[in-house]
């Protein structure tokens, strides 16, 4: 199965942009949301990562606006999403626009969802209705933190999607999933080189993750401490977990995790700017220094 991630690895080329605000439902951003997509199919990107709960519905409009841009879902939660559901939505843009959308699914989170259970097994069999329904394991990613989520990713995806990673966990899924299966992490970027103001931006947004246990008991596995879990997160694991600084400094951080073994990078610009604002000229302005 896994040969078959080749031409995958080759559309989504070395770095996508990861957003939850090109997700949006609102009609009146729509025109702009599709202007912003077919703008970063221009500025190389490879693929769109859609953030939040995201399915094909929200997909849809990006991939009309762009002519080679793959859309993904990052994630897709299967606690709120039925797999025929899931497998009609892709069956949909499939026929349309054939390998351009790609189904990233997660377990999310405990406290978000209720009756959360047993999520391993769960996805075991959402994956295998997704067989039932004619959805190639080739054409999905899981979003995979530990060992196991990981192995299955390996076994009944194309790959994996880990979010809020280090290059660390990056160089361990690598060694789990062996030389063929796609890794895509995605990786927050703070265009800032003020270490006060960069910090300060990054740790009001990095706050609200460290309420779920999928990743602070991640970031325990990669030798972090309770401290640093703390106070919406130290200066070390604000750095590790994002870039910011001069463009060389942010270039060296994205390119540490294809050095460990991703083939693409998820990116998300985060920026102090209100809920909803597209950062188009952050966009542009990683797009450069990536050349």
């Amino acid at each position: 199965m896994n040969d078959t991630t080749a031409p995958l690895r080759e559309a989504l080329g070395r770095y996508g942009i990861w957003s939850v605000q090109l997700r949006s439902e609102d009609p009146d951003g729509a025109a702009e949301r599709a202007e912003a997509a077919a703008e970063l199919e221009r500025l190389g990107y490879g693929a769109v990562w859609l953030g939040g709960n995201s399915a094909a519905r929200h997909a849809a409009p990006l991939i009309g606006a762009t002519s080679r841009l793959v859309v993904a879902t990052s994630i897709q939660s299967i606690w709120d999403h039925e797999a025929p559901a899931a497998a009609a939505g892709f069956a949909t843009l499939e026929a349309a626009h054939p390998g351009r959308f790609l189904l990233g699914l997660g377990v999310s989170h405990g406290p978000m969802v209720d009756g959360y259970r047993r999520p391993y097994s769960t996805m075991v069999g959402y994956l295998d209705d997704l067989d039932a329904a004619g959805v190639r394991a080739g054409r999905r990613v899981l979003a995979a933190l530990g060992p196991k989520m990981l192995e299955l990713s390996r076994d009944r995806a194309a790959g994996a999607i880990p979010y809020l990673v280090t290059p660390e966990h990056t160089a361990r899924a690598r060694e789990t999933l062996g030389e063929g299966p796609l890794l895509a992490p995605e990786f927050k970027v703070v265009l800032d080189a003020d270490p006060s103001r960069a910090r300060a931006t990054a740790r009001a947004y990095l706050a609200r993750y460290l309420e779920f246990p999928n990743y602070t008991k991640n970031f325990l596995r990669l030798g972090f401490g309770e401290d640093d879990l703390a106070g919406g997160g130290s200066d070390r694991l604000v750095d590790a977990v994002f870039a910011w600084g001069d463009e060389d400094t942010i270039r060296a951080r994205v390119t540490a995790f294809l050095d460990a073994g991703a083939d693409h990078v998820a990116l998300q610009v985060v920026e102090d700017a209100p809920a909803g604002t597209l950062p188009r000229e952050g966009w542009r302005r990683l797009a450069a220094l990536l050349g």
